[in-house]
């Protein structure tokens, strides 16, 4: 019931707080941190390694050149990323490492820090609402920071990232394609990924994504987005990522944080990754009010009972 909830904007609060209390234990090193899946690098120069290109498709091109073009996996050399996951650190935040009732991290352009600014003003005042409370995908970048459980699927030609929010997977494409000719690209949900493989790090670049928001009370993107990941199991328990968010529009440059998946201990087997069927809950029956905040149909006799003049 906790999970059919989450994507209701007004009870966010409560159904996290409830998932948490009954989440599983989660192993991990107990830091707090994920090291960077960059060896040798500080988080400084990853984030000026961001800043030093213009372009995501420009950065994936320079960690290509490093791994001079990567590789494709053997069946017999595959990364052991078995388990179930859930996302270790950050909470209803883009970035894990946003202070405190401090502001989000990403350097935005006038334009977009005037919207983040309002979005932020009026949800103190209550008017709030989340796209996905219509049951929508969340979409990517946002994709990063969805709670619940998780499976990470690696084959030499493809690897999945899948989360069991609304059965989200993202298809990771490193058998050398590139990607959809600009002529055939419209905007999608999680966009188009390929990658490559340097040792035991996967190196993905995604593009052709719809806009959306990073998380609540967190900044829009826009469709020019793009993405830069870099995936690797840093610790028996833990997969890091480093992620490099482009999108000339709203961010001044380019958004660099610090992802991390934590694995579940699950001694029995018990955990699954289930079917989501965000809908069948009708408290997830809402709308948009024209002021902005969130409003919820009441179906009572099959009919919306708060409609005015047959509109929601």
């Amino acid at each position: 019931m906790v999970r059919r909830a989450v994507g209701v904007a007004v009870f966010a609060p409560l159904a996290l707080a409830a998932c948490t209390a009954n989440a599983p234990t989660i192993d991990s090193n107990g830091s707090g941190q994920t090291p960077p899946a960059v060896p040798g690098r500080t988080t400084a120069q990853l984030v000026e390694l961001g800043r030093q290109h213009k372009t995501a498709f420009a950065l994936y091109e320079a960690l290509r050149n490093e791994a001079k073009g990567g590789r494709r996996l053997a069946w017999s050399a595959l990364p052991d990323w078995r388990g179930v996951y859930t996302r270790a650190r950050g909470g209803i935040t883009f970035d894990p490492d946003q202070p405190p009732d401090g502001l989000p991290t990403a350097k935005l352009t006038p334009e977009y820090q005037a919207k983040l600014t309002k979005r932020i003003e009026d949800a103190k005042r209550g008017i709030e609402f989340d796209p996905i409370s219509t049951c929508s995908p969340p979409g990517h970048p946002r994709w990063l920071t969805e709670p619940f459980l998780r499976e990470f699927i690696v084959t030499p030609d493809q690897t999945w990232l899948i989360n069991e929010m609304v059965n989200d997977i993202r298809r990771i494409y490193t058998d050398g394609r590139d990607h959809v000719p600009a002529a055939d690209r419209y905007p999608l949900y999680n966009g188009d990924s390929i990658g490559f493989w340097d040792g035991q790090k996967l190196v993905i670049h995604t593009n052709q994504l719809k806009a959306g928001i990073y998380q609540r009370s967190n900044p829009d993107y826009t469709e020019q987005v793009e993405t830069v990941e870099i995936w690797q199991k840093v610790d028996d328990k833990t997969i890091g990522v480093d992620v490099w968010v482009y999108d000339p529009p709203a961010l001044a440059e380019p958004w660099y944080t610090k992802q991390s998946y934590a694995q579940l201990s699950d001694p029995d087997r018990m955990m699954r990754i289930r079917y989501w069927n965000c809908g069948e809950n009708e408290n997830n029956s809402v709308y948009q009010t024209k002021e902005g905040s969130t409003q919820f149909k009441d179906f009572t006799f099959g009919k919306p009972q708060n409609a005015k003049d047959g509109q929601p």
